[in-house]
C-alpha cells in the first residue's frame, strides 16, 4: 500500500470554474470513482484542494497548497509533504476512468525511478503518475524559481516511462488517461456512455 493524492485545486477556467471532480460519469461523480479505485491500492488518500470539497466519511484527508497559484506542481509539493508513505500516486480530479490496476502498476515500478509516468503519442501524463518522496528537492527548487512545468520536473528526476503497449495491458490508453477539460469533452463522454443529459 502507498499514499495517493487527487489534485482538485485547479481553476477549471475552460469549464466555467466548476469543480470538475463533482461531475457525474455514469452513476457516480469522478471524485467518488477515484476514491474507490485509489482505496484498493493506497491506505492514505489525500485531496489537495479547497476545503469546501466534500469527502466526509471517506477517510480522505484534505490538504492545502503550501505554494499558492503554482498549479499541479504546487499540488504535488503539498501531497509529498503530507504523504505518510515514501511513494505517492498522483491523479488529476478530472480523470473519470483511472483504474486501480493501472495505478497499482505505476506504484509497482516505483523502485526503478523517482517518477513513473505514462507516455503516449500525446506526450507525458504527469498527472496520472507515481512519485517518490526523493522528488521533493527538485519540486521545491522549481517552485522557488517559479518553473512550474510538470514536464520540466521530469527532466530533473529519474523517470521510468510507461509506454502505450504497457498501458494497453490495462485497457485503452485514450480512455484510461482521458481527462475532462471542457463541457464539450464531458458531453462527448456522456454520449459515448449512453448517459446523455
Amino acid at each position: 500500500m502507498a499514499s495517493a493524492a487527487i489534485l482538485a485545486g485547479g481553476r477549471a477556467r475552460r469549464f466555467g470554474g466548476l469543480d470538475k471532480s463533482t461531475l457525474a460519469i455514469g452513476d457516480s461523480s469522478i471524485l467518488e470513482h477515484q476514491i474507490r479505485e485509489l482505496a484498493k491500492i493506497a491506505d492514505d488518500i489525500l485531496l489537495v484542494g479547497p476545503r469546501s470539497t466534500t469527502v466526509a466519511g471517506t477517510g480522505v484527508r484534505i490538504v492545502a497548497d503550501r505554494y499558492h497559484d503554482c498549479g499541479p506542481l504546487g499540488g504535488l509539493d503539498a501531497a509529498l509533504a503530507e504523504a505518510r508513505d515514501d511513494v505517492l500516486v498522483l491523479v488529476a480530479c478530472d480523470m473519470p476512468f483511472v483504474t486501480a490496476p493501472l495505478l497499482g502498476h505505476l506504484l509497482g515500478l516505483a523502485a526503478e525511478a523517482q517518477a513513473v509516468v505514462p507516455r503516449t503519442e500525446r506526450g507525458y501524463h504527469p498527472l496520472c503518475a507515481a512519485y517518490s518522496r526523493t522528488c521533493r528537492e527538485a519540486v521545491t527548487r522549481r517552485l522557488e524559481a517559479h518553473q512550474l512545468s510538470m514536464v520540466g520536473l521530469l527532466e530533473e528526476v529519474r523517470v521510468r516511462i510507461v509506454g502505450p503497449r504497457e498501458i494497453e495491458r490495462f485497457g485503452a490508453a485514450d480512455r484510461l488517461l482521458a481527462n475532462v477539460n471542457t463541457p464539450a469533452q464531458f458531453d462527448a463522454i456522456e454520449t459515448h456512455l449512453g448517459h446523455k443529459l
